[in-house]
């Protein structure tokens, strides 16, 4: 009798197999080394960053396989920019992942309640540097470092427009839901000032979780699996955010218990790391929305200035 074959894994467990193969190997495999400069997201064709599981996921495969680019294109988007992916070369399946509620009427009883919904679609992309004739845009140099005293100024004003309170005291960094308060170690402890920001960047991304603001569940007691998925989120909006602003997160020290933690609720269900990821960019999202009216700031103080002048 013939065995019948295994059904096809779906994009999620693929992408979560991946994941569980690397935290078992000890590795977090959204940890990027960015350097001051910075270093982008997986961008789009048009230049616009992938989002949620797609960061994570694109970050892992273009280091798999030595991609420098960070542009990832569909074969359609290559043939209109005149490129041709060359032959043998394999795809990569990004993600489109949504969960949303929607109101249902209960036959039976004529009530109407929320009900929990999930679209997961898939569709190939490929690296830049897979594709033969596309313009140089797609393959831009490295930016060079800036000036080290005008970007720790904008990093500073950056964090300082962020409306947190925060306070020094102790040797360790946390966030208090109860008291909606951060509290951070002297900056002066820290090896420099990148790994001051870092940390802050991952106790600001457990404060986006607040009742008040992106509404996570933040009351699951350490070892729990609510714990274990708010860490994660706030792993992956660092991250995220290290990203944008060229902060590395490599050195944020989590005991091995957490991994241990993260691979029972990724075994348990291989959509969590997707919606870890999209609570993630939510809180990626409003933390560069709130630092970024420094910028604005900044903008429009120089725009009055020139106007006077």
């Amino acid at each position: 009798m013939r065995k019948s074959s295994p059904p096809p894994r779906s994009p999620a467990d693929t992408i979560t197999l991946a994941i569980i193969e690397r935290l078992e190997a000890g590795t977090r495999p959204w940890i990027r080394p960015w350097n001051a400069a910075g270093s982008s997201r997986p961008l789009r064709a048009c230049g616009t960053p992938y989002q949620g599981i797609n960061t994570l996921w694109l970050w892992m495969a273009a280091e798999a396989a030595g991609h420098a680019s960070s542009f990832w294109l569909t074969y359609h988007q290559a043939q209109l920019l005149g490129g041709q992916v060359r032959k043998g070369e394999r795809g990569t399946n990004a993600i489109f992942y949504k969960a949303y509620s929607k109101e249902v009427e209960d036959r039976e009883t004529g009530l109407v309640q929320d009900e929990a919904r999930r679209v997961l679609k898939s569709f190939t992309v490929f690296n830049a540097c897979q594709i033969d004739g596309l313009p140089e845009r797609y393959f831009p140099a490295p930016r060079p470092l800036p000036e080290p005293a005008a970007r720790d100024l904008a990093l500073d004003m950056f964090f300082a427009s962020i409306p947190a309170q925060l306070r020094h005291q102790g040797s360790e960094a946390y966030y208090e839901p109860a008291g909606d308060r951060i509290t951070m170690p002297d900056p002066t402890v820290f090896e420099d000032l990148d790994h001051y920001r870092a940390t802050l960047a991952h106790e600001l991304s457990h404060w986006t979780g607040h009742d008040s603001r992106l509404a996570r569940s933040l009351g699951g007691r350490f070892g729990s699996d609510a714990y274990a998925v708010e860490e994660l989120i706030a792993e992956l909006a660092a991250a995220m955010l290290g990203a944008e602003l060229g902060l590395p997160v490599a050195h944020l020290d989590h005991h091995a218990s957490y991994l241990a933690s993260w691979l029972k609720v990724l075994k348990a269900d291989s959509r969590a790391i997707l919606t870890a990821a999209a609570r993630a960019e939510e809180a990626c999202k409003l933390l560069l929305r709130l630092g970024r009216r420094a910028d604005e700031a900044a903008e429009g103080r120089e725009e009055a200035q020139r106007l006077a002048a």
